[in-house]
């Protein structure tokens, strides 16, 4: 039997349990034959997606649904990870399902169509705009961060931002007087992008009356602030999103990087310009950007499928 190279954690033993983690590492190395090299890189990726999914509400590897994996894939995506990387974290998960179905310890395969990056041509499932205003106004006065949370969310949709530029904006980048935002996307290259007046009013509030009381000197000029007066992290802003979610009784996996593609087929559905959606999401290629156009069409044939009376 395999063995873990140091003590595990209290969290590590409950995610091994719950996702069966010893079975897949105990089939690696009995039925499979794989080095202990290949299963230290195994063990590495799985538990990384098991740590995912239960900040996500799934404790057990039986709940796993395709829908979360692919959120999981554009996670690793929004981490900057390589394709090569992903490609082989995608590979760890069907090896851990293909021995889970062998063991009898699941009914389901819910890698069978996880697409590889080399092969993405659609994007995880976008917000509707009834859906965006809903998580938009969840945030409720009475919570002592509201008006943080108010503000985080309206820009990160409001300007489609990546959870690394939302989360890294200083307080110079945010010109408010003139309607928007300095970011510094993939390799430090600057864009501004407009905002609205909501994103401008929900940030005007939060850095007048909240930001000053949360600043203790730790700030580092950075925008958004944690409890602590800290810059607020990743897995922050993951919690503080998944919260509102939850709140606003959004039943779709939301991440980051779903405001970000829900920002981008609005613009489009709206009649916007690729060009402009290119420039505004800084992407150096249009190539990138016109994936988008595949989602605005399906709006469409819904559109045409809903009212057309020949549909």
């Amino acid at each position: 039997m395999t063995m873990s190279p140091m003590p595990m954690s209290e969290e590590e033993r409950t995610l091994r349990r719950g996702f069966h983690l010893q079975a897949f590492e105990d089939a690696l190395a009995l039925e499979d034959g794989a080095s202990p090299r290949t299963i230290d890189a195994y063990r590495r990726d799985v538990l990384r997606c098991a740590a995912f999914l239960r900040e996500h509400g799934i404790a057990s590897a039986a709940a796993i649904t395709p829908a979360i994996l692919r959120e999981f894939v554009y996670h690793l995506k929004d981490l900057g990870l390589a394709g090569s990387s992903i490609r082989r974290n995608i590979s760890a998960l069907r090896t851990w399902f293909r021995i889970l179905l062998a063991e009898g310890l699941v009914h389901s395969d819910p890698t069978e169509r996880l697409d590889s990056p080399q092969r993405w041509r659609t994007l995880p499932e976008v917000l509707s705009v009834e859906e965006v205003t809903r998580l938009l106004a969840a945030p409720q006065l009475d919570e002592r961060l509201a008006f943080r949370d108010r503000a985080m969310l309206e820009l990160a949709y409001g300007a489609g931002l990546r959870v690394s530029e939302w989360i890294g904006l200083a307080l110079k980048d945010v010109l408010l007087e003139d309607g928007l935002v300095r970011v510094f996307g993939k390799g430090s290259k600057e864009r501004l992008v407009p905002i609205g007046r909501s994103a401008i009013g929900a940030v005007a509030v939060y850095v007048r009356e909240l930001r000053p009381v949360l600043e203790r000197g730790h700030g580092k000029g950075i925008l958004f602030l944690n409890g602590q007066g800290k810059p607020l992290t990743r897995m922050g802003a993951w919690k503080i999103l998944r919260k509102y979610v939850d709140q606003a009784a959004i039943e779709k996996p939301v991440s980051p990087h779903t405001l970000r593609h829900s920002f981008a087929t609005h613009l489009l559905e709206g009649g916007a310009d690729l060009r402009a959606v290119q420039e505004m999401l800084g992407h150096a290629d249009i190539a990138t950007t016109q994936i988008y156009t595949h989602v605005d069409r399906e709006y469409l044939r819904s559109v045409h499928k809903q009212f057309h009376p020949r549909s």
